[in-house]
């Protein structure tokens, strides 16, 4: 078995490595996908045509602003790489440029992978209405299954020792309502 998985720098794409863990068989192949965003998180890039892309893609080739593109990209994937490597697995990287979904659809394809797995952004209604969902599109035009790994929410923000005590306090409260109100009934 041989699986897809598309990576970046956001949140949303750490929930992948939990999808890939609960996996039921191991795959033989990982091939692990970076997609360059050419030009941020601009909606134009997504307007604009192959030939447009290609053009785009060129005038950025040797510049500093590509460097910078290879040297996240590669930070990124050596990340996922050094959480996925087990014995009897095969990691490959790649990276493309280009719109996130045709690059995932396009490496999917000539991979011959089994199953694409991918972070779900979590964008709100209006944006996703906006600028469109890289996971929906994948998922609708991929030949084969597609996995949405979603980010679980927990707290990011550190509790204080304020806020322990408060808890305490609340607990402590309750049990002790607790126990009285067993002698009251």
């Amino acid at each position: 078995m041989k699986v897809l998985i598309a990576v970046d720098g956001t949140r949303a794409t750490r929930a992948v490595l939990s999808t890939y863990s609960h996996l039921l068989r191991q795959p033989d192949e990982v091939v692990l996908l970076h997609v360059q965003r050419l030009q941020g998180e601009s909606v134009m890039i997504d307007m604009l045509g192959e030939p447009e892309l290609a053009t785009l893609k060129n005038s950025l080739a040797g510049t500093e602003h590509q460097r910078i593109l290879d040297e996240k990209a590669s930070k990124i994937l050596e990340h996922y790489r050094s959480k996925l490597a087990a014995p009897g697995t095969t990691v490959k990287s790649v990276v493309r440029a280009g719109r996130p979904a045709d690059e995932i659809l396009a490496v999917a394809a000539e991979e011959r992978a089994d199953l694409v797995i991918l972070g779900a952004s979590g964008k709100k209604r209006l944006d996703r209405l906006i600028t469109g969902s890289v996971a929906s599109e994948v998922e609708k035009l991929a030949g084969v299954p597609v996995m949405r790994a979603r980010r679980v929410v927990v707290c990011e923000e550190p509790y204080s020792w304020s806020d322990a005590r408060a808890a305490i306090t609340v607990c402590s409260c309750v049990a002790v309502g607790l126990f009285l109100l067993r002698f009251f009934i």
